[in-house]
């Protein structure tokens, strides 16, 4: 019995994962991952800033607009240290409990960033449905109370899964297959009896993804009913052109992430390059081409965003003429 008590432990470190064939090339692909994170940074902080700063953005789309950059921020960041870690020092190891924490902050911030979809396809519900009440049912008590329901749900629903992973025992390989600490993946290394956490993952994926998922697609099921009702054509195009951006972010957000759950519970016999792909695409693509979408199909945030580099180069050409 001490044997295999021995031979079952909490291993001090674990090994992330490039991409699986590409090891030679790792240091070129952390060119476009350093643009990229640096693209999602700047893109998203400069949202915020732009909502921050100008009052006539202060409306409940465009606070619920930076509060999804910050989401995308904090979801950025998460990764970050161990991505570039991997492809631009070629340093694999993780200790055991700073990945337990990397996994629980990117496990939250998707929690969060699914229910702050939810809140911005509820706001474009009332708002084209009962435009009139707009302003009294989304106050700005009410859009606080949102996004600290949003973050208490996420860090509540997401705390059990270090707690639980800590329970195994872990034996053999511990060789991830990302290049951070995913929930599924690092659970895969255990060697004991897991069923409690699958249930709760899946769990999990139901109460939060699969619950948000649902109301949005009721949400535009309700926008599209309203919009079909409206007898000119243009009145209908205008109507659906203030949704075509979060559109496209519930799409760009939840695809990867579907594929992604189906595949680590039921992909057997899929390559582990798809396993990568998509976990990427879920975590870096996301955070990069929300604040480049909304920007370009929110006029509002396009001419702010204008305003504000075209007022920091003005002042640098003066800053020059007088050097």
């Amino acid at each position: 019995m001490g044997l295999v008590n021995d031979s079952w432990f909490q291993p001090p470190s674990l090994l992330l994962t490039g991409i699986p064939g590409l090891e030679a090339a790792q240091t070129w692909i952390s060119v476009p991952l350093c643009v990229m994170y640096s693209l999602a940074l700047l893109g998203n902080g400069t949202i915020l800033f732009a909502v921050k700063t100008t009052s006539s953005l202060h409306q409940p789309q465009y606070i619920f607009l930076s509060l999804l950059a910050a989401t995308d921020m904090g979801l950025s960041l998460s990764t970050l240290p161990t991505v570039l870690s991997v492809f631009l020092l070629n340093h694999r190891e993780i200790e055991f409990h700073s990945c337990l924490t990397q996994m629980f902050f990117i496990h939250t911030f998707s929690s969060v960033e699914s229910a702050i979809l939810l809140a911005v396809a509820f706001d474009r519900c009332v708002a084209i449905r009962s435009p009139l009440r707009y302003p009294t049912v989304l106050t700005p008590p009410r859009i606080i109370g949102v996004g600290l329901a949003a973050m208490t749900r996420g860090v509540a629903l997401m705390a059990p899964l270090p707690v639980l992973l800590q329970r195994l025992p872990f034996c053999g390989a511990v060789i991830l297959s990302h290049c951070y600490c995913y929930h599924p993946d690092v659970m895969k290394l255990a060697c004991g009896p897991v069923r409690v956490n699958l249930i709760y993952g899946l769990s999990l994926v139901l109460c939060s993804f699969g619950v948000d998922s649902v109301f949005i697609v009721i949400s535009y099921i309700l926008i599209l009913k309203t919009v079909l009702a409206i007898a000119s054509q243009d009145g209908q195009l205008k109507a659906l052109s203030t949704c075509v951006a979060h559109i496209f972010t519930v799409c760009l957000f939840y695809g990867p992430l579907i594929v992604l759950a189906l595949i680590h519970r039921f992909g057997t016999f899929t390559t582990p390059l798809l396993h990568v792909t998509m976990a990427n695409l879920f975590l870096f693509l996301t955070p990069v081409l929300n604040p480049l979408v909304y920007s370009l199909k929110t006029k509002q945030i396009r001419s702010t965003v204008h305003k504000i580099f075209r007022g920091r180069g003005n002042l640098l050409n003066s800053q020059i003429r007088v050097l």
